[in-house]
């Protein structure tokens, strides 16, 4: 598995903008688009809310990509 460390420089980022700005994805529509399908998950439960707000501690994985933002 594929870890990745975000360094959060706010109060939170929506989860379509964090897979454009770790480079999973190339717009923020594709990362709406990805989390549509279902293939995006945080803290191990499906997340389904395209722009849903990803704090500090959280863990957002994807396929084989673990995404820790801390």
């Amino acid at each position: 598995m594929q870890k990745i460390v975000f360094d959060l420089t706010s109060e939170f980022v929506e989860v379509n903008q964090l897979l454009k700005l770790v480079g999973l994805v190339d717009s923020g529509g594709a990362g709406k688009n990805v989390v549509a399908s279902g293939a995006v998950s945080v803290d191990g439960k499906q997340e389904l809310r395209k722009t849903a707000k990803i704090r500090t501690g959280q863990v957002v994985t994807i396929g084989d990509v673990q995404i820790t933002v801390q």
